[in-house]
């Protein structure tokens, strides 16, 4: 693959500071995903929460031009830069070439978070690794625009209908080309991700009652049960079983009250206000603008700077949080700390509360669901649907079959496909390499093929055998182009597969993770 050139008179460095080897350059980079066991369970319950509800919202990704990519041959093959390689399919020989089409367990979906939250898809399939945990699919589809990685990775193998048949796998840490992590170069437009070991969130289970901190910093599924307190006929009335609850668990027991009055008299704070509740929370700018609270707590006044709270966030609540506060959802400060720690300071104002005849309280129950039967580990992925094997630095006019879950319309309108069900292209790629501007395409391989968005990602399987169902990913489908402009999809482009690819493949090769749940169903750490 090539590299990008800063120039220099832009870079600001001379051509001694920059004469070094090309080698010296990564060939590949790595991201994190989800690697915590209870970001990873956090993650599966956000798709698989109300029966798949967001797996069902989900739309296949689009890519981010206006009109239909145009492919330019350049009229020359593309150079191996090496040897060509080949590693094995999961517990399988060899394959060898057949004719007919039977659909390999190993494809699916993968299923992110936008940076502007929608929820999206891409098509992926499972590979042959030293640990068994690999996902080969687009690098657009685990890097936005070449940057950051999407939020709430996963993948599911035989996807259909909103169902995961042999569960869910969540991405922990994501292997891309640098030119692609850098340049956003879609030569490099492959991802390798590396997933924990699947499992399935069932129904049933009453979950633990806990404390509201532990419910708070609980990453799986959870809810929480409210209760109404009334007087009780010749017994204590509501507002004494409210304050009496505060004395004896203390402000995280889940009893709170609303239908305060809030307006500060002109002599002082009121005399029976409610000792507890006295903050509300505003932003970091309302809170350096406040004045100084008194000394004297008995003396503190509505409006008054309060107390600060800092909270210790995982990366994956971190990012989360980032997206809500530009959403206007989050009035603390979120930051990342030198030491690399992340964390989420909120800021309160003084605020004294009188009760009123309309003061209603509650006591609020809360809940986690780590317990048995509510999640089951299904072990790791290659274990479970086995996995492709790879092929780099091939002759180019290879008979490959493409398989993806295409679903947007060809550019005519015309929609064949819903992305429900996979389909398939079956053919020789092109001998010459092929250029796409947009995209910063240069050596791009090309397949006749009338699928649309929605397969991308999906894997282009060299010497695919059918009664195995396997055989050697030698590409992944990256973009889609109209050649003959009758306004429909004829060709679809992949990443050449050369050394480089390797490269990143070995990298990812290693990665290790783990089960994130345990035999009883609860979560590992």
């Amino acid at each position: 693959m090539k590299r990008l050139l800063i120039p220099l008179a832009v870079a600001g460095l001379s051509a001694a500071a920059l004469a070094v080897p090309a080698q010296a350059e990564p060939q590949w980079a790595t991201d994190n995903l989800a690697p915590k066991p209870a970001d990873a369970y956090g993650v599966a319950d956000f798709w698989l929460d109300a029966n798949g509800a967001a797996l069902r919202k989900a739309t296949q990704y689009r890519l981010d031009a206006k009109t239909v990519p145009r492919l330019v041959s350049s009229g020359s093959q593309s150079a191996p830069d090496g040897k060509p390689g080949m590693t094995s399919p999961t517990g399988n020989p060899k394959p060898t070439a057949s004719k007919n089409i039977n659909l390999p367990k190993t494809i699916g979906k993968v299923f992110f978070v936008d940076s502007k939250n929608n929820l999206r898809w891409c098509s992926a399939t499972s590979i042959q690794s030293r640990n068994r945990n690999l996902v080969a699919t687009a690098g657009h589809c685990v890097y936005e625009n070449g940057k950051d990685v999407y939020r709430n990775w996963i993948f599911i193998p035989g996807y259909y209908q909103g169902k995961s048949p042999w569960g869910v796998y969540v991405g922990a840490y994501a292997f891309t080309a640098y030119d692609l992590d850098t340049y956003d170069d879609y030569d490099g437009d492959f991802a390798f991700v590396a997933v924990h070991n699947g499992f399935s969130l069932l129904g049933g289970g009453e979950g633990k009652q806990v404390l509201k901190s532990e419910f708070d910093s609980f990453m799986g599924k959870k809810g929480v049960k409210s209760t109404e307190l009334k007087d009780i006929p010749g017994g204590k009335t509501a507002e004494q079983q409210y304050k009496e609850g505060l004395d004896k668990y203390g402000p995280n027991s889940g009893f709170r009250a609303e239908g305060f009055t809030t307006k500060d008299p002109a002599g002082g704070n009121f005399k029976d206000s409610v000792p507890t509740n006295n903050e509300v929370e505003v932003t970091e700018l309302q809170w350096n603008a406040a004045p100084a609270a008194d000394e004297d707590p008995g003396k503190w006044k509505n409006g008054d700077k309060g107390a600060t709270k800092s909270t210790p966030l995982t990366e994956a609540q971190y990012k989360q949080l980032l997206n809500d506060k530009a959403a206007g959802k989050v009035k603390g400060k979120v930051y990342k700390d030198d030491l690399g720690d992340y964390w989420l300071k909120q800021f309160y104002l003084v605020q004294w509360y009188k009760v009123t005849a309309g003061t209603k309280y509650f006591h609020d129950s809360f809940f986690i669901f780590p317990t048995a039967g509510k999640a089951k580990d299904l072990g790791r992925l290659g274990d479970v649907v086995g996995g492709q094997g790879i092929a780099w630095n091939q002759k180019m006019g290879q008979v490959v079959t493409a398989f993806g879950y295409p679903s947007d319309p060809h550019p005519d309108g015309d929609r064949p496909f819903t992305g429900v069900t996979p389909k398939w292209c079956t053919g020789k790629t092109g001998t010459k390499q092929y250029q796409v501007n947009t995209f910063k395409v240069e050596t791009h391989q090309v397949l006749k093929c009338s699928m649309t968005g929605g397969a991308d990602g999906g894997p282009w399987l060299m010497r695919y055998d059918n009664n195995k169902r396997t055989g050697y990913v030698n590409g992944v489908t990256s973009l889609f182009a109209d050649t003959d402009k009758n306004e429909r999809i004829d060709y679809i482009s992949s990443a050449y597969f050369d050394g480089e690819v390797a490269d990143v493949y070995n990298k990812a090769n290693y990665a290790e993770t783990k089960a994130i749940v345990g035999p009883n169903g609860d979560m590992l750490k």
